[in-house]
């Protein structure tokens, strides 16, 4: 069932905060990135299956709780998703890596697809699509459909920043999946660019402008 999960947590929003200022620079900006990403991972997969296997500790033999079923897919929505999935793996080193590319069309602002790869069976595999910044949620909603027509089912969405135009653009679209935000901030500027956000979260993680 969906749901939108605002992680308020107190380290993610420190985190944040750092990540929003203006002379943080690149080695910084990424570093954070993933920290940020590896701490809403921690909330965003409780709910991963689990089934009892049998261990052999020093002591005895016993029963004992390990992530079940397919491994999990990790999706980012290139470029900016990448700097989120070191935060992913950390926790789930045996996570799939899939990819998503999109480009907006410069006159419909509309996305589009021009790149996606993902691990199969997709339809078994918890899915984490990942995007440092939801915007307009075009791009968000494009990709969760691609991954739908390819058979993905149990969708999660995380983002660091999200305007609210965008989270409820996503959250009306796709009303099924789970969606984690670090942080709601105001609004969309003339640009589409999230107030007060933190400027280009792509060409703050790879040092380009």
């Amino acid at each position: 069932m969906g749901s939108v999960v605002i992680l308020n947590h107190p380290l993610i929003q420190h985190k944040i905060s750092i990540l929003r200022k203006e002379d943080t620079g690149t080695n910084e900006f990424r570093s954070l990135t993933e920290e940020i990403a590896m701490l809403m991972g921690y909330e965003a997969l409780r709910d991963l299956p689990v089934e009892d296997v049998e261990v052999k500790t020093p002591i005895e033999t016993c029963m004992t709780p390990m992530i079940a079923g397919k491994k999990m897919a990790v999706v980012p929505i290139l470029r900016a998703g990448l700097g989120m999935v070191g935060g992913l793996l950390a926790l789930v080193p045996s996570a799939k890596v899939g990819h998503i590319g999109l480009y907006r069309d410069p006159v419909t602002t509309e996305p589009h697809e021009y790149y996606c790869k993902l691990p199969t069976p997709i339809e078994e595999r918890t899915i984490v699509v990942l995007d440092p910044m939801l915007a307009t949620g075009g791009s968000a909603v494009a990709a969760v459909d691609f991954i739908k027509a390819h058979g993905g089912k149990k969708i999660k969405f995380m983002c660091i920043i999200a305007a609210p135009q965008g989270l409820e653009r996503l959250r009306t679209s796709h009303p099924d999946i789970q969606i984690y935000v670090g942080h709601l901030d105001r609004t969309l500027n003339d640009h589409a660019y999230i107030v007060p956000g933190l400027g280009d979260a792509g060409d703050r993680i790879f040092g380009t402008k």
